[in-house]
């Protein structure tokens, strides 16, 4: 199997497009990674000490950069610049006559203070689209609180809703908030953008974390609205509603199965050799068999627990919903991985090669090339004239 190779000669969907960015750490530096593999030109406005997680180890690239930073920012340009003085100003401004959008991730009452919200900057350039991404809102009583990822995942009932029932509630191991804030800004900056080069004007568009935390709660956060129901956590990671949608023991580790339908189910069965249980009246359906987890779960693990996790997914493979549960180093180097081009490398002035993880979406079936971020105000010059 050929994996179609990253673009190069091809323009990229965003070529043309100029973003001003004013972030730090997860949330908007994501957002706007996105936009730069897809091709707009992503500065990134740095005050002079940079953005702190240029320093984040324990994997350092010098001394203001590292491996951290370059998860949440590859393909960007660094201009620094003291926006708190007069010229830094009137550099930045006239950065954005050029621009067609300003990004921040501040607190959020911190905008308008700093003049990055559009009545600041419509004077300057009608077109702008400025896009906020802040921990609560740019209004409110918690509009200047500072806030990051986990503690949005504890408020919203997300890590209450994850880990096993016996242990302590748990959060997402990964920073999926600030993903998913970043990347819901994104959505939203570039359908105003859509509008704004239609009527000319542009706008202020804003997320903040807390309120994608909760908007992941998703049907469970409906059945609560409309029935009162607390969805519990269920052992396994299993599904609310649906079973068995679970993790099963192997012999040698764990398997992730998805029988979301009941034809999956059928498939289960007779690929285990268990066609018994289609005469259990408590497995006869979906709704069933979630309401008999724990019976389910106990007549299904020493079938699971006979055969090695490979020896399952050859089985099940493709007829049915499955995965292995990896840690993270076997999930970035399997074969699978490997094969669909999700790992490529970057050219990096202190580390040679640097590798990181590909962009997600093929663009006429290859993935946008990658760069890494440039080193702190390594444009700045190129942009301002002056050197920070």
């Amino acid at each position: 199997m050929t994996t179609p190779q990253p673009t190069h000669g091809a323009t990229k969907p965003l070529a043309g497009i100029r973003v001003l960015t004013l972030e730090q750490f997860g949330a908007g530096p994501y957002g706007t990674m996105l936009l730069a593999e897809l091709g707009a030109e992503v500065i990134k406005i740095e005050p002079p000490g940079g953005d702190p997680s240029r320093r984040v180890g324990p994997h350092l690239l010098g001394d203001d950069d590292s491996q951290y930073f370059q998860a949440w920012n590859l393909g960007k340009k660094s201009v620094a610049l003291d926006l708190k003085s007069d010229t830094g100003r009137r550099d930045f401004e006239a950065l954005v006559r050029t621009a067609d959008c300003v990004v921040n991730n501040l607190r959020g009452t911190q905008p308008a203070k700093l003049g990055l919200d559009y009545a600041a900057l419509k004077p300057v350039n009608p077109r702008i689209v400025c896009l906020h991404i802040s921990a609560y809102g740019r209004a409110g009583p918690r509009a200047d609180w500072p806030g990051y990822d986990f503690l949005m995942q504890a408020e919203a009932g997300l890590v209450e809703l994850t880990g096993d029932p016996e242990g302590p509630p748990t959060r997402v191991g990964a920073s999926m908030i600030d993903s998913m804030s970043g990347l819901t800004g994104a959505l939203g900056l570039l359908a105003c953008l859509l509008r704004a080069r239609v009527t000319g004007e542009g706008c202020d568009v804003e997320t903040c974390l807390f309120d994608v935390a909760l908007h992941q709660l998703t049907y469970a956060g409906t059945w609560y609205l409309n029935e009162g129901e607390v969805a519990p956590r269920l052992p396994r990671s299993a599904h609310l509603s649906l079973a068995p949608v679970q993790t099963f023991p192997t012999a040698d580790g764990w398997i992730f199965v998805m029988c979301m339908t009941q034809k999956f189910w059928l498939s289960l069965v007779d690929a285990l050799g268990r066609r018994e249980l289609l005469a259990d009246p408590r497995f006869a359906d979906p709704n069933t068999r979630a309401v008999h987890r724990a019976a389910l779960t106990e007549a299904l693990d020493p079938t699971f627990r006979a055969c090695t996790t490979a020896d399952w997914l050859e089985r099940l493979g493709g007829l049915l919903p499955v995965a292995p549960v990896h840690r993270l180093d076997q999930a970035l180097d399997s074969p699978f991985v490997r094969e669909t081009g999700m790992v490529s490398d970057v050219a990096h002035s202190a580390r040679g090669r640097l590798r990181v993880i590909a962009n997600p979406l093929r663009i006429d079936g290859a993935r946008p090339t990658q760069t890494a971020c440039a080193p702190l105000g390594a444009d700045s010059a190129t942009f301002t004239g002056r050197t920070p």
